[in-house]
């Protein structure tokens, strides 16, 4: 009679950090295989931020406001004091200042998926998996899209293109086009290859940087998480004694309440580094 033991510690982080993937991958770089998963939660969540920011302007009232709308009210004036501290163009924060707070909602509440129970949507969807026909097994399922590098470089690009949109929009397509050739080292001809390829290493560093950010805290919060269901798990699998439960719960709390910090000075540093590359697009050089 065999008996079926539970997956190694090991092979349980390892389940915990595969995605959910259209199909196997078939390379190193393959562009066709997508994370389902962290589509499927950065998209909803997208949505659910912007309920409740539409939620807010329309209950707006001058009247005694509300808990909730008086903390989107303080929120509102918070990016708005710092766009009006980077970017001195009016007409551009007419739309950079809502795509900032955009920006900062929507990755607060991605990050914010970080303090449910590790297990929790994986196991709910290893039955729905199950219940399906599916191997419960190679159910895979991760619910913290910005610890995913593809989405939180995929968020870094989208502000490149911003930039390289505010670029041709305040200097003109000639003036950007002759920026990139002159600095940062001068317009004389013989430095306008040295130029172009460190104004393109600039834009690389300051895109790939913006979201390894991100990604790295995210992944690393997510990973320490982990490791501290683990020790419930070993708990309740090897010991009939109390410490590691008692462990357990005190580590996973201490750890949420300093992630909170974390999830919140993550979107923050985003949403202000948006702010800082957008405000570098206003400047001649």
């Amino acid at each position: 009679m065999s008996v079926e033991h539970g997956p190694t510690a090991g092979e349980y982080i390892v389940h915990h950090l595969t995605h959910l993937q259209n199909k196997p991958m078939a390379g190193v770089i393959d562009f066709s295989v997508y994370n389902l998963d962290s589509i499927f939660w950065s998209v909803l969540l997208g949505v659910v931020a912007s309920f409740f920011l539409w939620r807010a302007a329309r209950g707006a009232t001058a009247h005694a406001p509300g808990r909730f709308q008086a903390a989107v009210e303080i929120l509102v004036e918070m990016v708005d004091s710092q766009a009006k501290g980077i970017i001195h163009n009016a007409e551009s924060r007419k739309m950079v200042a809502p795509l900032a707070l955009t920006v900062f909602v929507w990755i607060f509440l991605m990050n914010a998926m970080d303090l449910f129970p590790v297990d929790l949507f994986p196991k709910i969807w290893e039955i729905i998996y199950g219940a399906n026909g599916g191997d419960a097994h190679h159910a895979y399922m991760r619910v913290v899209p910005s610890a995913d590098l593809s989405t939180t470089l995929g968020l870094s690009t989208s502000v490149l293109l911003v930039c390289v949109f505010y670029n041709i929009k305040i200097k003109g397509i000639g003036g950007w086009v002759h920026e990139l050739f002159c600095a940062p080292f001068g317009a004389h001809p013989l430095l306008w290859p040295v130029n172009f390829i460190m104004q393109m290493i600039e834009f690389a560093a300051k895109t790939v940087s913006h979201g390894m950010r991100l990604f790295g805290n995210m992944y690393a919060g997510e990973l320490v998480f982990m490791l501290i269901a683990l020790m419930g798990g070993a708990a309740a699998a090897t010991l009939p004694g109390v410490l590691l439960p008692i462990g357990h719960v005190i580590a996973g709390s201490i750890w949420a309440i300093f992630h909170i910090m974390i999830i919140t000075l993550q979107a923050f540093i985003f949403m202000m580094l948006t702010l800082v590359y957008v405000g570098q697009a206003h400047d001649a050089h």
